[in-house]
């Protein structure tokens, strides 16, 4: 598990042998089965979360409706709302597969960036990354018809249709599961021309 994260750090930043040793003596990584909720509405959290392996999906219930907002693959992190303002959550975390997490606290990030500052300015990269792709994310979903969200989901982020329960690839796209089907026989048909 640790040389996932060491791998991926190792992008950004060089980790000498004490920084992966102090990453390593943290209690940091857990293993959590699929359908574990990380985060329900209404709760307070203290954890931000770092996706090894596996899948997680924000949603949010409406009116009784899950309405998905995102989903986190590897190598992304989610750092939800409730730690920053420390308000109850709006929306839920929950795994949508088995998963390997890295879960910390804001007190275990500020110990780690006092030993070791180089890691803030890894999360502050980070940081700016997520920013930016998150408003792309957003003025595309924006401005783009149900079909072109779609399309931009299968050219963006393939693994997902594979991965991913199709009721909740039509919530993140906006649209019901039958309009999901239609675009997808749309789509086919186009192809067979």
């Amino acid at each position: 598990m640790q040389n996932l994260l060491f791998d991926y750090i190792s992008k950004y930043i060089h980790l000498d042998d004490n920084e992966k040793e102090a990453i390593s003596s943290l209690n940091i990584f857990h293993t959590v089965k699929k359908g574990h909720a990380l985060l329900k509405q209404g709760e307070l959290s203290n954890q931000g979360y770092f996706v090894l392996k596996g899948c997680v999906r924000t949603f949010y219930i409406i009116e009784g409706e899950e309405k998905t907002t995102a989903f986190y693959t590897e190598n992304e992190g989610i750092t939800p709302q409730s730690v920053i303002d420390k308000k109850p959550s709006e929306y839920y975390l929950s795994c949508v597969e088995d998963s390997i997490l890295l879960i910390s606290n804001p007190e275990m990030e500020a110990e780690i960036f006092e030993k070791f500052p180089k890691f803030e300015s890894l999360c502050r990269i980070l940081s700016e990354k997520i920013v930016s792709k998150q408003q792309i994310d957003f003025d595309n979903f924006k401005i783009s018809t149900p079909e072109a969200r779609y399309l931009n989901l299968i050219k963006k982020r393939p693994d997902l249709i594979q991965r991913v329960p199709q009721h909740q690839i039509a919530s993140f796209l906006g649209i019901k599961p039958q309009s999901l089907s239609r675009i997808k026989a749309r789509i086919l048909e186009k192809e067979k021309r």
